[in-house]
């Protein structure tokens, strides 16, 4: 079999692993701002949160920065309902998923049913013919798919005021279509005097200030 052969016969394969939210090669290069905190050992004391669920859902993003310490696009099988990849390793949309099963919330289950009914709504960016309970909610777009058709979407500002502890915010990188997702948490920045996010974009789950580093394209506020 010639090398261009191979390369057909294996091109769906590498386009699916390549897929999932984030992709590493941007992850690489845009890592180069040094956190401000990474590890549960160096953030400040939280700001105190009243909602039970956005006080469980910021506990656990919080727990993540001690555990997930890398970053793995893989396409991985998983069990379903409540499946999920390794707890040291995951993705931009692992982050948000394993945050939100801490309040009772299971968004593979979530978003695998409601794309089961309404797949007509969801992005066609894979060419997938039905839904796929191993990886839809994983990537970032249905994601946002799904908390705006539940009402969940807020409106994009430059005011770092409006982002409060719990929302859920997604990026486009690159200009391209590159997208991201992450939490804001309820540690707050005297540098910058606004909260940090808790997101994995290429070294493993960290709380940084990078709220406006890139084009936000989506605020949801699910509690």
């Amino acid at each position: 079999m010639t090398f261009l052969k191979k390369l057909v016969r294996f091109l769906p394969l590498l386009l699916l692993l390549s897929a999932i939210a984030c992709q590493t090669n941007f992850q690489s290069t845009a890592q180069t701002k040094e956190p401000i905190f990474s590890t549960a050992s160096e953030k400040p004391k939280p700001a105190e949160i009243a909602s039970p669920e956005i006080k469980k859902l910021l506990e656990s993003a919080i727990e993540q920065l001690t555990v997930t310490k890398n970053y793995d696009p893989a396409y991985v099988v998983i069990p379903y309902p409540m499946g999920d990849v390794p707890p040291e390793k995951g993705v931009c949309t692992d982050v948000v998923i394993r945050a939100f099963r801490k309040t009772g919330v299971d968004l593979q289950r979530a978003v695998h049913e409601d794309m089961a009914k309404n797949f007509a709504a969801y992005p066609k960016k894979w060419n997938l013919k039905k839904p796929d309970s191993n990886i839809d909610h994983r990537r970032v777009p249905n994601l946002q798919t799904f908390f705006t058709r539940q009402g969940k979407s807020l409106a994009i500002t430059d005011r770092a005021g409006n982002y409060q502890p719990g929302d859920v915010v997604a990026w486009d990188l690159d200009g391209k279509g590159l997208t991201h997702i992450g939490l804001v948490s309820n540690l707050w920045s005297e540098t910058t005097k606004r909260y940090l996010i808790i997101h994995n974009i290429g070294g493993g789950a960290r709380a940084e200030d990078r709220i406006f580093d890139w084009k936000i394209i989506g605020h949801y506020r699910y509690f």
